[in-house]
């Protein structure tokens, strides 16, 4: 089997594929992670590769040091051993955060270009891909949580909330009208900028929605064509199959430089 890892700054989020299908999927907070937090989860389970995608480099490195004594294997990293298969024309594009890529690549393996993968994580990010399977770039907000942690933290009188559905669209009590602001606000925000963004690279473009509170937004987000709340851990099973293939019509000589450096790399 394959593990699949998504370590984000809120989850940790883990697939086993067989094959093409995941078989297990589980997530553990991203603060709370320690290494008996998935022994039991993974325990008589037989994983033959591990791949990770990451934006939180401390919790990375551990991570791979863990899976490394309870597994005896070293992961591959996106954006160090393997490389996100598609042309990225940010400015500067080691700025982009690899699960962005990912989120892009799958999107436009799934569900074809042109594309935009809305990813409602911690931070909401819109990923924009040209009809030509070209990483456009995109936007950045902070996320549901993040934003009404700030309304608390940054007011005197607004109570600490936690984000769930609201009761109504009208809210008639602080709590509601703190939750119907953030899920209805960014809902027609999130469906304001995919309609731009079409008009910007094409009216046929689809729209992809992930992440984890993309189960509450996409009950309010219209412009939301199709919801995959497993598109980066299958688009990390596409990029490993993808690297296999490279790695098999490489000739000898190089695939043993190749697997050597990459090696190297693991041992630094």
């Amino acid at each position: 089997m394959l593990l699949a890892i998504d370590i984000g700054n809120t989850n940790i989020s883990f697939g086993l594929f067989s094959g093409n299908k995941i078989m297990k999927r589980f997530s553990i907070a991203t603060k709370d992670y320690n290494l008996q937090r998935i022994k039991s989860r993974l325990r008589e389970i037989e994983i033959n590769d591990i791949i990770i995608c990451s934006v939180v480099p401390d919790v990375t490195r551990i991570l791979k040091q863990d899976l490394k004594r309870l597994l005896g294997r070293r992961p591959y990293i996106i954006g160090r051993e393997i490389k996100v298969p598609i042309k990225n024309l940010y400015r500067k594009p080691k700025q982009v955060g690899q699960d962005r890529l990912v989120n892009a690549y799958a999107g436009v393996m799934f569900y074809g270009a042109p594309l935009i993968a809305v990813d409602f994580g911690t931070a909401i990010t819109f990923d924009v891909v040209s009809r030509n399977k070209e990483y456009l770039g995109g936007m950045i907000l902070p996320g549901l949580g993040l934003s009404l942690d700030a309304l608390n933290q940054r007011t005197a009188l607004l109570p600490r909330t936690k984000l769930e559905e609201p009761k109504e669209f009208i809210g008639r009590d602080t709590r509601n009208s703190m939750l119907s602001g953030i899920v209805y606000g960014f809902a027609a925000l999130t469906d304001g900028l995919v309609i731009r963004i079409k008009k910007k690279i094409s009216k046929n473009a689809k729209a992809i929605g992930t992440g984890g509170n993309i189960d509450l937004m996409g009950k309010y987000c219209r412009q939301i064509d199709k919801i995959d709340k497993d598109l980066t851990l299958k688009g990390l099973k596409l990029i490993y199959r993808n690297f296999l293939d490279s790695a098999a019509q490489l000739p000898q000589n190089h695939l043993i430089v190749s697997l050597m450096k990459q090696s190297n790399e693991n041992f630094a």
